[in-house]
C-alpha cells in the first residue's frame, strides 16, 4: 500500500530547517525573551482551538455516520449469510444505493480532516492522530505503522492495516481488491462491467474499521477538546507542515487524476490531491494570522512578507485544483514541476516563521 503522506520526510525537513536556523540564531548578541513552553495556552489563539475543535466534532459525526452505514450493509449481508453473489443477485439497487452513500460520506469526512490536519499532524500532542487516521502504514512498514489492528464482528484481526482514510476510502470505492468480497463481480448497474467506482465491501472487515474510524475519531475530539495551543504549538505546525508540498505533489502524480486507470496508487481516489493541499495550506493560513501579532513583535515587515507568501502558496494550489476541476489535464512531468515550485515557496516560508521563532526565543518542536 501507498501512505497518504511520508510522515518521516516531514520529520526530516522539519529537522533540518531547525537546525540550519539554530545555528545562525546562536549568533546574535542581542537578549533574548523568556522561552514561553507553559502548558496554558495563549488567549490569542482561541480562534486556533475553535477551528480545531469544529473540525473534529465534525469528522466525529462524519465518522457515526459512516459506521451507521457500514451497521445496515452488514445486516444485509449477514440475510444472506454473507452470500455475496445471492446479496448481488437479490438486492442489487439496495448494495449500489449503500455503496454511492459510503463514497458521499467519506468525501465529506476528507475535508474535515484535511482542513484540520496542519494543526493535528503538526503539534506533538495530537500527531500521533495524523498516524492513525491520515498518514500511517501497514504492517509490511515497521517504522511507519498505524499503532492499532482492526477487529471485525466476525472475530478476525487484521494487524495495523493502514492508516483508517486509507482503509475506508480503499473499501467503499473498490480500489484494494484485499478489502473486497470474495467471489462476486462488483457489477452495481447490470451491464455486465466492472467500472472504477463499483464495489461490493466485505461487510465484517468494512464494519470493523469503521467502528475504529469513529473510535478514534472521538478520541481524536476529546483530545482537541481538552487541548490548549501555545505559541509553540502555532509555530511547530507551520515550520512542519508547510515544506511538505513535494510529497503531495507527488501523490497527485501517482493518482487517477493524472495516472487515470494506469495509476498504481489505490488511494486518493474520492478527491485530487489539491484538494487535500489547499485545505492544509487553508487550515496553516488561520494558524499563522493567529500568531501574526506575536511575529510583528520580532518584525513586523518580515511578517507581512511571510503573511502574503504563505496566502500566495494557497492560492496557488487553489488555482490548479480550479484548473483540474475545469477539465484541465496536467501530465506527470508538470506535476513535478509544480511540486518542485511549492516546495521551494514552503520551505522559505518555513525557514521565515523559524526565524521569528528563534527571535522570539519560542520553542519550536520536532513534531
Amino acid at each position: 500500500m501507498t501512505l497518504r503522506r511520508l510522515a518521516p520526510t516531514r520529520r526530516a525537513l522539519g529537522a533540518t530547517l531547525l537546525s540550519v536556523i539554530f545555528l545562525a540564531a546562536c549568533g546574535a548578541d542581542e537578549e533574548q525573551p523568556k522561552r514561553n513552553t507553559t502548558g496554558a495556552g495563549e488567549p490569542g489563539l482561541q480562534a486556533v482551538k475553535s477551528y480545531l475543535t469544529d473540525h473534529t466534532e465534525r469528522l466525529a459525526a462524519d465518522a457515526r455516520r459512516l459506521r451507521e452505514g457500514a451497521e445496515g450493509y452488514y445486516r444485509m449481508a449477514e440475510e444472506k449469510r454473507f452470500d455475496y453473489p445471492a446479496l448481488l443477485r437479490d438486492d442489487r439497487d439496495k448494495v449500489a444505493s449503500f455503496v454511492r452513500d459510503a463514497q458521499a460520506g467519506f468525501r465529506r469526512a476528507n475535508p474535515s480532516y484535511e482542513e484540520m490536519e496542519g494543526v493535528v499532524a503538526g503539534t506533538p500532542s495530537l500527531a500521533d492522530f495524523d498516524v492513525i487516521i491520515d498518514a500511517g502504514g501497514d504492517s509490511s512498514d515497521p517504522e511507519n505503522a498505524v499503532p492499532f489492528s482492526v477487529k471485525t464482528p466476525g472475530g478476525k484481526t487484521y494487524k495495523q492495516p493502514g492508516n483508517l482514510n486509507f482503509l475506508v476510502e480503499t473499501t467503499v470505492f473498490g480500489t484494494e481488491e484485499k478489502f473486497q468480497a470474495k467471489g462476486v463481480k462488483a457489477d452495481l448497474d447490470g451491464d455486465g462491467k466492472t467500472e472504477f467506482g463499483e464495489a461490493v465491501p466485505d461487510a465484517d472487515f468494512y464494519l470493523g474499521t469503521t467502528r475504529t474510524f469513529e473510535r478514534y475519531a472521538n478520541e481524536l475530539n476529546d483530545a482537541a477538546q481538552r487541548f490548549k495551543p501555545t505559541n509553540s504549538d502555532a509555530f511547530t505546525s507551520l515550520v512542519v507542515m508547510t515544506p511538505t508540498m513535494s510529497e503531495y505533489f507527488e501523490a497527485w502524480k501517482n493518482s487517477r487524476f493524472i495516472a487515470g486507470g494506469k495509476a498504481k496508487e489505490t488511494a486518493f481516489v474520492a478527491a485530487s490531491r489539491l484538494q487535500d493541499i489547499e485545505d492544509i495550506l487553508s487550515g496553516l493560513v488561520l494558524v499563522y494570522e493567529n500568531i501574526r501579532p506575536t511575529i510583528d513583535k520580532a518584525d513586523r515587515a518580515q511578517a507581512q512578507q511571510t503573511q502574503r507568501e504563505l496566502i500566495r502558496l494557497r492560492d496557488f494550489a487553489a488555482k490548479l485544483r480550479k484548473q483540474e476541476a475545469d477539465g484541465k489535464k496536467f501530465t506527470a512531468e508538470e506535476a513535478d514541476t509544480l511540486g518542485t515550485q511549492a516546495q521551494e515557496q514552503a520551505e522559505e516560508i518555513a525557514g521565515q516563521v523559524t526565524q521569528a521563532a528563534a527571535r522570539l526565543n519560542i520553542k519550536v518542536e520536532d513534531s
